[in-house]
């Protein structure tokens, strides 16, 4: 390869990436970690680099920047993908090293934890909080869901295009109908407004918006969360509406963690995480769980097993019998 024709290096990693249908959290991930990856290297091509320089490069991150295992695996992932698919090379297996990540438990709430959170938000972020909770979905997986995917009558949440570009359903909780349909008529109300303002668009996936150029206008392709504020979608080139940024419902869970007076590190992703604790608690099988979640690994699911509220594995402390 010659590093002086063609498309720029960043250009083929994302051309590469979207070849290969990654999310693009992954694609800015990843073009992140090349372009780190060449500033360490003083500017070199990669195409002149091998496996000692990402090595040297993952050790510099462990040791000066102190990156967690995850964050250093992530970095090698990137740089695989780059040699493998950009580059069109294997680097040497014994100058790579895969970090090895530490388990973690979740951080799980307690249903009274849960209900003083709850308690602690208002409007659209309260309502977000509770299909985190209630439906198990992940925080993009909530703030995407168009009107389409949301069956009242049948009471289920299809999550489109999740984790792993994997489609599923889960339940609607029954507490939730009632203010979720009240919400919904009033995104219509504002998705009434811009269409009489000359917008009322949405992004479309994949390339919907060629096959169907009105389906961006369609009331069923809005999204239930939508932002406050219109962009200019460079896809389309129209005036669009935005889901909610997800930095909305983070800023209001962590003001509500605090008022709630909750001595734990809980996030948005807890909720979740106590919605599946609380389905096993309920006597629930596992393989229900995993499904409704999402994992592709049993194993996954498996952690909220050691979570549960009945002490270290179930077991009861020999001080209680003395």
């Amino acid at each position: 390869m010659n590093p002086g024709r063609g498309p720029k290096l960043l250009t083929q990693v994302r051309q590469a990436i979207r070849l290969h249908h990654y999310s693009r959290r992954t694609e800015e991930a990843y073009v992140g970690w090349v372009r780190r990856y060449v500033r360490f290297s003083g500017m070199c091509h990669p195409a002149e680099l091998g496996g000692e320089d990402v090595r040297r490069f993952l050790t510099a991150l462990a040791d000066q920047g102190r990156v967690s295992a995850s964050t250093q695996s992530q970095a090698l992932s990137g740089l695989l993908f780059l040699y493998r698919q950009v580059l069109g090379r294997e680097l040497d297996p014994l100058a790579i090293v895969r970090p090895v990540k530490p388990v973690r438990l979740p951080v799980v709430l307690s249903r009274d934890e849960v209900r003083a959170l709850l308690d602690a938000l208002t409007g659209v972020p309260r309502l977000v909080a509770i299909l985190l909770y209630g439906s198990g979905l992940r925080m993009l997986e909530a703030l995407g869901l168009r009107v389409k995917d949301l069956d009242f009558a049948t009471g289920e949440v299809v999550v489109r295009r999740g984790k792993g570009d994997k489609d599923r359903i889960t339940m609607m909780p029954d507490s939730v109908r009632e203010v979720l349909a009240g919400h919904l008529t009033r995104v219509r109300l504002l998705h009434q407004r811009d269409l009489a303002s000359g917008g009322g668009c949405v992004p479309l996936p994949g390339a919907i918006h060629r096959k169907f150029p009105g389906a961006g206008r369609e009331w069923a392709w809005q999204f239930v969360f939508p932002a406050t504020r219109r962009h200019l979608d460079p896809a389309s080139g129209l005036q669009c509406r935005h889901h909610l940024h997800e930095s909305v419902v983070q800023r209001a869970v962590k003001r509500a963690v605090q008022v709630a007076r909750i001595a734990k590190r809980a996030t948005c992703h807890s909720l979740r995480h106590s919605f599946a604790t609380h389905l096993l608690e309920d006597g629930y099988d596992i393989r229900t769980v995993q499904e409704l979640l999402g994992h592709r690994d049993v194993a996954t699911t498996m952690v909220y097993t050691h979570v549960l509220n009945r002490g270290g594995f179930g077991v009861r402390s020999p001080a209680d019998r003395l």
